[in-house]
């Protein structure tokens, strides 16, 4: 506030209380309805100055306030250097910067220190207000940034400075000494969720409550509901960002295999996979459905001379799962080759991309690993440089020897799984493997069976930690036998007769496989649900945001 008197009453309003005070021929009444309106009059003018002291009182007004939404309308190229937040260290000490970030915490000090952090991205940074003539700050300024409500875009001009000790609130060790400082976009005073609140480990909860205090805990709906406050947790900042590399690192790793890489359309007209679990839809009032992968299409690549062929897309399962492993919709890592004498050599390309994807991982994404770690804490993936491999036979009686009964024809349901995991893991030190000569019963109709034993295919599932991320096989390229095997399945061969007949024109042996984006990156972390790992997660109750 200021020291100075108040302001005189307007000129106009002094002028008339004046000639009200002098003219006799005024009466008392009319003289103190003058009055009224002076004192009035000076009211406002007092109210005007006070609302306007950045123009009428501080001389450094120019170096920070809200910035008017037509400056930012791309009205102008400034040519001004911005820096990134992370990129900043001791080397940048003494250099002014430009930075723009949300404000993650606003601290005053006093009237005329005041502390704010910046956020971007998974960095942030300390940036500190002193009230100086010399630093062009004023208590004005100090007021102005604390101000600022929570998660505000902020853009910030200063100094980058070393601190006396070690910062442990920011991931960045160095300050930024403010000099400007100006709102882009205020947030809400209140938010729906405490952004420190969605970060918290168990291990906080934990500490919390031992020491009698009760700490506000986001549930999983809460967080999904407001998705765009969730995602700027720097667990979920790595997540997205290991799931980039793992994307990258798929399409990389099958480029240098000499594999195209193909787009499919997700309108189909039957099922790609057997089985009622599908949306249909009408497709200009035909009949149709959403690919649950793109099998039919990815083959018809390979008799269309491709050889190998991949593709990264979307996938739709109108599957009632309600698990924490299940997605109506996900991200399918999908591929297809010819084989020129046994589908292991399909194996042999997802060992060595699998094992490929880890090594990046683990090598390059360090900070990613270390920040997913400190809110959810897991143990490094065991992998073997070569990847093992045991029949379905071997698996089932390697759980029945630890008391686990299997129908020998059936599938593995997820406790059958996840303690084939642990049995592996015990014997074979690894948490990567595949299973191999799965039962015809349980595999999907285009799969080619065994040649010793037609009750078994040429098919396997990759295991992660005792989760199935990986179905494969070889499959049929014969049009009789790929009939056949859809009749079997309850397929009305009509709606995949294109996909049938392109058999009939020269088709070579072929195999390939399809896993799960988001499966991948929940396993490899150790994540205890796939909608961590899903931005924006469909599942059967969610289709917001």
């Amino acid at each position: 506030m200021s020291s100075e008197p108040p302001p005189a009453p307007s000129a106009a309003a002094a002028e008339e209380l004046a000639a009200g005070l002098s003219a006799a021929t005024l009466s008392k009444k009319q003289q103190k309805k003058d009055a009224r309106k002076a004192e009035k009059a000076e009211k406002a003018a007092q109210r005007q100055q006070q609302q306007q002291p950045a123009d009428a009182e501080d001389p450094f007004a120019a170096n920070y306030g809200d910035v008017p939404v037509e400056e930012i309308q791309s009205k102008a190229i400034s040519g001004r250097s911005w820096s990134q937040i992370a990129d900043l260290d001791d080397s940048a000490a003494g250099r002014s910067v430009l930075i723009r970030g949300a404000a993650q915490a606003i601290r005053p000090v006093s009237k005329k220190m005041a502390f704010v952090v910046l956020r971007q991205s998974m960095s942030t940074v300390q940036c500190v207000l002193v009230a100086s003539a010399d630093a062009g700050v004023s208590t004005q300024m100090v007021r102005f940034a604390t101000a600022f409500s929570k998660e505000s875009i902020v853009d910030v001009e200063g100094v980058v400075s070393l601190p006396k000790e070690p910062l442990k609130a920011t991931t960045q060790q160095v300050e930024i000494q403010v000099r400007k400082i100006y709102c882009i976009n205020r947030a809400i005073p209140t938010l729906p969720i405490n952004l420190e609140d969605a970060a918290r480990s168990e291990a906080d909860f934990e500490k919390a409550e031992l020491a009698g205090e009760k700490l506000v805990r986001v549930g999983q709906d809460t967080r999904l509901n407001y998705r765009a406050i969730d995602l700027r947790t720097p667990s979920n900042q790595a997540i997205f960002r290991i799931q980039c590399q793992v994307e990258n690192k798929f399409r990389e790793f099958l480029l240098s295999k000499d594999f195209v890489g193909i787009h499919t359309p997700k309108l189909i007209s039957g099922s790609s996979e057997g089985g009622a679990a599908v949306f249909k839809l009408l497709y200009n009032g035909q009949p149709a459905c959403l690919a649950q992968s793109p099998q039919l299409c990815k083959q018809m690549a390979i008799c269309g001379g491709f050889e190998r062929v991949f593709e990264v897309g979307p996938v739709f399962r109108a599957e009632n799962s309600n698990t924490h492993r299940h997605l109506c919709e996900f991200v399918g890592l999908d591929a297809e080759m010819e084989i020129k004498e046994h589908y292991f050599e399909v194996c042999d390309i997802i060992d060595g991309l699998f094992v490929s994807i880890f090594k990046h991982l683990t090598e390059n994404c360090k900070k990613e690993l270390e920040t997913i770690n400190r809110q959810y804490p897991f143990e490094p993936l065991k992998y073997l440089d070569k990847t093992l491999k045991l029949t379905y036979e071997e698996g089932v009686q390697m759980l029945k020897e630890a008391g686990t009964e299997i129908e020998p024809m059936g599938d593995l349901n997820t406790e059958a799984e996840k303690k084939l995991g642990r049995l592996v893991r015990e014997k074979y030190n690894t948490d990567f493997f595949i299973l191999y000569r799965y039962p015809l019963a349980v595999r999907p109709f285009y799969t080619m069976p065994c040649y010793d034993n037609p009750a078994y295919t040429n098919s396997f599932d990759v295991f992660i930690r005792g989760e199935e991320i990986i179905s494969g096989a070889q499959r049929i390229h014969t049009p009789e036998l790929l009939a056949k095997r859809a009749t079997e399945c309850g397929i009305d061969v009509s709606t995949i007769s294109a996909y049938i007949e392109s058999f009939s024109y020269g088709a070579p042996p072929h195999g390939g496989f399809g896993v799960g984006l988001e499966r991948v990156v929940m396993l490899f972390c150790a994540l205890n649900n796939i909608r961590k790992t899903s931005m924006f997660p469909r599942d059967p109750q969610r289709l917001v945001p």
